[in-house]
């Protein structure tokens, strides 16, 4: 009966399989990074035969390159680069991981792993640095072309706030004088000659904030 439950989700080519890292650098100027590790998980509740492949076998030695993982363990593969050579920079190389039950022999799953040979690691962190400060600076770049138009539209003209003040304080010297007995304008609306003063002088300011800007 486990058997029959289990095997609709063994279908080939299906599995998931967990490695890490999914990616090797090897760089040339510094040896410790000739060896790596790949480590080949198996969280499954039974047992998987692994086989390790590559398109350029003669440039590395997989140390282990078929074994078995027992039920949620995992282990270790080590891969030595074996031919570094200037002609081999940047070209990239894949393994493949391909995985199997122990009572089969059809591969239910496998995973690429890319491999890339370059010269050095400080040049690789100096490349990594530089494009850094490029996008920052184009990030900064476009910050001050998008808020310049947006700052500049603000201290063109006059504030709206301005503009308003100005209106009422034209108003205020267009509405008549207290005393005035023929206006047709409501009483409470008469200003006195030092209100009518303090308008004139408020919008003297005004004009003079906007001649300014």
């Amino acid at each position: 009966m486990h058997q029959q439950k289990r095997q609709p989700e063994l279908v080939e080519g299906n599995l998931p399989v967990f490695v890490f890292p999914t990616e090797l650098i090897f760089y040339a100027d510094d040896q410790s990074t000739h060896k790596q590790v790949l480590t080949l998980y198996n969280p499954y509740e039974f047992a998987l035969k692994f086989k390790v492949l590559c398109t350029t076998p003669n440039k590395y030695v997989v140390v282990d390159a078929a074994g078995a993982v027992k039920p949620q363990c995992c282990v270790d593969i080590v891969i030595r680069h074996r031919d570094v050579r200037s002609c081999h920079y940047g070209v990239i190389d894949k393994f493949r991981l391909q995985v199997c039950e122990q009572s089969q022999r059809k591969a239910l799953g496998r995973k690429e792993v890319v491999a890339t040979l370059l010269p050095s690691a400080k040049e690789q962190q100096k490349e990594e640095e530089e494009k850094r400060i490029k996008e920052h600076l184009t990030e900064s770049l476009f910050f001050e072309q998008s808020f310049q138009p947006e700052n500049k539209t603000v201290s063109s003209g006059p504030s709206l706030l301005t503009v308003f003040l100005g209106v009422v304080c034209i108003a205020a010297l267009m509405l008549p004088t207290l005393g005035d007995v023929e206006s047709l304008v409501p009483l409470y609306l008469h200003l006195s000659v030092n209100q009518k003063l303090v308008a004139a002088y408020i919008l003297g300011l005004i004009t003079m904030a906007i001649l300014r800007t």
